[in-house]
């Protein structure tokens, strides 16, 4: 029953009324059957919950493009995996008037390694002497920082760090590292996607608080490789098993635990993917070249990718909540 005839059965009972009390209830009652079946056609369809896969890693990279930490428990929060203090994408390093500083341009941040114990950070790196500082650093400088053209804030975590950035990145330039707070602005994500999303925020990842891959989306690259790669050179955050190549690429919404993810748009890759996870050695060759000869976007999604390749899938949290490693993967379909 459309809009239409329930205004016009509406005005029949409202008539009714002044007149007869038995008709006016039974055109109330043929009203409220036509509310209730245009309502049931107006609400959204049953739920469909599908298993697709299993939990097999949790990755949280404290440090932006930095040695990622193995875990077997996160919370899901608005901006990423978190475990205690340690949260993902959190600490950057910045140059000295600001500007973000990754695995793009100095491929051996990927074998820093920052952790966080007893209320210390703890920076770790080849041929470097272990250095500890305090998370929380109120004291410190809040400085601007600059990411992808948009500006956000980062607590500078001291000179003694930043001598031993500067150190070991072996450069004339000064390097500083900065923390995220969490009363300080996060940066809003612009548009294009291909799915529109309300107002996503993240801290200092690149587009999505949250980056799903499969392994054997992984596997299937290798099998085009002369030497395998592994899911930590791509940098996601949930890596998946029990399912097949590329599925993931379909999952618009994801049941993990008490967490439910909400796919956002395919992740394209750059240079940083020809960067060894374990040597910090760039190609700028493998595995990206490969990626571009069958993981590139659909001419009508350019505008979105342009000519990056797509490998693993970028999701807002709708719902926060524990994921754990065994967990079950769920699809869910309307």
């Amino acid at each position: 029953m459309e809009l239409k005839e329930l205004q016009e059965l509406k005005e029949l009972a409202a008539d009714a009324l002044s007149r007869n009390r038995k008709a006016a209830l039974l055109l109330g009652g043929v009203a409220v059957l036509g509310l209730a079946g245009l309502g049931y056609k107006y609400l959204r369809n049953p739920e469909k919950v599908v298993r697709v896969g299993v939990v097999s890693k949790l990755l949280i990279h404290p440090l932006k493009s930095g040695r990622a930490v193995s875990v077997a428990l996160a919370e899901c929060q608005q901006r990423g995996l978190k475990l205690g203090d340690l949260q993902d994408r959190h600490w950057l390093v910045v140059t000295e008037d600001g500007h973000m500083v990754t695995g793009r341009q100095q491929p051996r941040l990927v074998l820093v390694s920052l952790t966080c114990e007893g209320g210390q950070v703890c920076l770790n790196g080849p041929d470097m002497e272990e250095l500890r500082l305090p998370v929380k650093q109120s004291d410190n400088a809040v400085i601007d920082c600059r990411l992808f053209g948009v500006d956000i804030q980062g607590r500078d975590c001291g000179d003694e760090t930043s001598r031993w950035l500067t150190r070991y990145l072996g450069e004339e330039k000064t390097y500083r590292l900065v923390h995220y707070e969490p009363q300080m602005t996060a940066r809003s994500l612009e548009e294009p996607k291909p799915i529109p999303s309300q107002n996503e925020e993240v801290v200092y990842a690149d587009e999505g608080p949250v980056m799903l891959l499969s392994e054997s989306s992984v596997k299937d690259l290798s099998s085009k490789l002369e030497n395998d790669v592994t899911a930590e050179r791509f940098r996601p955050n949930i890596v998946i098993s029990d399912c097949e190549a590329f599925e993931e690429d379909s999952w618009e919404e994801v049941q993990i635990g008490s967490v439910r993810l909400q796919r956002m748009m395919s992740c394209g890759r750059c240079i940083f993917t020809t960067v060894d996870p374990e040597t910090g050695v760039i190609t700028r060759k493998e595995p990206l070249e490969t990626l571009k000869s069958y993981r590139l976007c659909k001419p009508s999604e350019k505008h979105i990718y342009k000519s990056s390749p797509l490998f693993g899938q970028l999701h807002s949290v709708k719902k926060m909540g524990i994921l754990q490693v065994g967990d079950v993967v769920y699809k869910i379909s309307r």
